[in-house]
């Protein structure tokens, strides 16, 4: 008697729906070949050294992938930077690559500071907007005299602590809100131009990465799209721009373009890698067309 699998057992049926023995024969058929697929299926028996890759000589033989992993610091504040330096903070482009580097420096509160292990690179990202204020007030700047909201806050930083707090909510309110408050760019020019020496004094290639950038700082309605910026060029291709700043547009597109169009120019490359997209209300990951970093090559 043949025994056909559950699936295919063939139902009783009564009356004018009883199948002939024509299908009785070609069920029986299917069945005899799915029996016969099923033991060739299980034929043989796979070893361990079937399947085992075979030894080589050197492990290193055909291996294609970076092995190498190089630490640094890709978002790094001095007193350029117009937060940092209002609040206190005076070390310099200078002592942060030197830190970076291993050397031994002193911060802000007069203690020494050095790393266990030096970085392989760091980037400065200060803030494009309203970049080096904190020094041009301490050194009363002839560039930030000249202009009239430059005087204004040089004059009320030296006036006591409620003319200072004025200043500080003057200058948080226009970092902002995307209006620039001084008539020309002077000061960023002068400032941009002494960092990019800077950066290219302490860069090393082989041994220590001093790399160009700065932080462009668009909060719409308190929401976080900061991204930064890293060039991977010397002061001869930075040189050519100036920090694209929210006071030239709070759009990243605008950015991306902006970037571009330095790389257009200059022959030049740059990434912008999204800062705190956590505190962006969910803006910063869909306003990004590659997700969390946008390449411009």
């Amino acid at each position: 008697m043949m025994h056909f699998p559950r699936c295919l057992r063939r139902r009783k049926v009564t009356g004018a729906k009883r199948t002939g023995m024509g299908a009785v024969v070609v069920l029986a058929t299917v069945c005899l070949a799915l029996s016969a697929v099923s033991v060739t299926a299980i034929e043989g028996v796979i070893k361990p050294e079937d399947v085992a890759e075979k030894k080589v000589y050197s492990p290193y033989a055909g291996r294609a992938y970076a092995d190498r992993v190089f630490f640094g610091d890709m978002h790094f504040h001095t007193n350029l930077s117009f937060d940092a330096g209002l609040i206190g903070t005076t070390l310099d482009a200078h002592a942060g690559f030197r830190m970076a580097r291993g050397e031994k420096v002193i911060s802000n509160t007069g203690q020494p500071v050095q790393l266990i292990r030096p970085l392989y690179f760091l980037v400065i990202t200060d803030h494009a907007e309203m970049t080096g204020l904190a020094p041009a007030i301490r050194e009363s700047s002839p560039i930030l005299m000249a202009d009239p909201f430059g005087k204004w806050l040089h004059d009320q930083f030296n006036a006591g602590q409620e003319g200072r707090m004025a200043a500080v909510r003057a200058v948080v309110d226009k970092g902002t809100s995307g209006e620039n408050p001084f008539g020309s760019d002077e000061l960023t020019r002068s400032i941009w131009g002494e960092f990019i020496k800077v950066a290219d004094q302490y860069n090393e290639p082989g041994r220590f990465s001093a790399m160009i950038g700065f932080e462009w700082t668009s909060t719409p309605n308190g929401d976080n799209l900061h991204r930064v910026v890293v060039m991977r060029d010397g002061a001869d291709r930075a040189g050519q721009i100036l920090p694209f700043s929210l006071f030239d547009s709070d759009d990243p597109e605008d950015l991306w373009k902006f970037l571009a169009g330095y790389e257009e120019k200059t022959g030049g490359r740059a990434i912008a890698i999204p800062h705190n997209g956590n505190l962006s209300n969910g803006l910063c990951l869909t306003s990004a067309p590659m997700g969390l970093i946008e390449a411009f090559a």
